[in-house]
């Protein structure tokens, strides 16, 4: 971490951040697991995601997820806690996963132990994906002006208040047998011919059903219209689930429509992956003010 700031930031694998992301946000990220076909390997480890899927669909047996253990965070804090770091742990919502939990557990035993655990601070950002590297990018931003950790989080809240997101699901039996559908349970049995249009507040939640790809797309494209004519700067990120061509076509509309680039616009993690299934379209957008910068 630099040497100018006393606060480390950490996050989770699920904000899809690049390497390039990782070093410019100063942010140390803790894996969570995929589980396929009996062998749990950290998401880290998968570099072909097109080869991942295909053994996802060829596996006998449902591919699942597990969260980073106590050990994995204690491995990350304990050398900051070492440095004199304060750390701020900020990671996917607490209400698809026990990421935040067990993030809490180490800091606990950190501290029973004697090294520091009390100066780690975990922070539920209520989402993920691209959304959480908005908070990410909140937090950094708020770390490289000088705030001090109450500061960086009432930054990251801010951010968490104002984002907003909207996911295209190619199916929903992907959320079904994960166990993570939420409110959209009540479109099952009904959605064979729809394409679900969700976001995620805490918990996954239903916000539209359409009848084609084609219709779906168009309102994630007038999602961003109604964004851009808010006349606020926004900063916006469009990301994907093996469907680069159509997050390729929202970036471009989002490109005309906020004129500006945007933000994480890269393939979701592994684990979202195995929860939503291929053919996911997001698009995230946050007020810049709330983030502090676009980069």
């Amino acid at each position: 971490m630099s040497a100018e700031s006393s606060i480390a930031l950490v996050t989770d694998s699920t904000a899809s951040l690049t390497p390039e992301d990782r070093e410019r946000l100063d942010i140390s990220v803790v894996n969570l697991y995929v589980i396929l076909n009996g062998e749990q390997r950290p998401e880290n480890e998968i570099d072909d995601y097109a080869a991942f899927y295909k053994a996802v669909l060829e596996s006998p047996q449902l591919t699942t997820t597990s969260q980073p253990s106590i050990g994995d965070f204690m491995e990350v804090y304990g050398p900051l806690l070492d440095q004199g770091k304060d750390v701020i742990s900020l990671h996917l919502s607490g209400g698809i996963s026990g990421t935040c939990e067990a993030a809490r557990q180490a800091a606990a035993q950190l501290e029973a132990d004697g090294r520091g655990g009390e100066r780690i601070t975990v922070v539920d950002s209520r989402t993920t994906g691209g959304a959480l590297a908005f908070c990410n990018l909140a937090a950094s931003n708020a770390i490289k002006e000088g705030k001090d950790v109450a500061g960086v989080v009432e930054q990251v809240m801010a951010c968490r208040d104002e984002l907003d997101t909207l996911i295209l699901v190619d199916t929903l039996d992907y959320l079904r047998k994960g166990g993570r559908i939420g409110g959209a349970q009540a479109w099952i049995g009904g959605a064979l011919k729809i394409k679900p249009l969700i976001t995620l507040r805490e918990t996954v939640e239903p916000v539209d059903k359409v009848r084609t790809s084609a219709r779906a797309m168009q309102r994630l494209k007038d999602f961003a219209s109604e964004k851009a004519a808010s006349g606020e700067e926004i900063t916006w990120t469009a990301q994907h689930i093996q469907a680069p061509e159509l997050a390729a076509e929202l970036a471009a509309h989002c490109r005309e429509v906020f004129q500006c680039e945007g933000a994480f616009l890269d393939e979701m993690s592994t684990v979202l992956g195995c929860h939503a299934g291929p053919g996911l379209v997001a698009i995230g957008t946050v007020p810049t003010a709330a983030v502090g910068s676009k980069f």
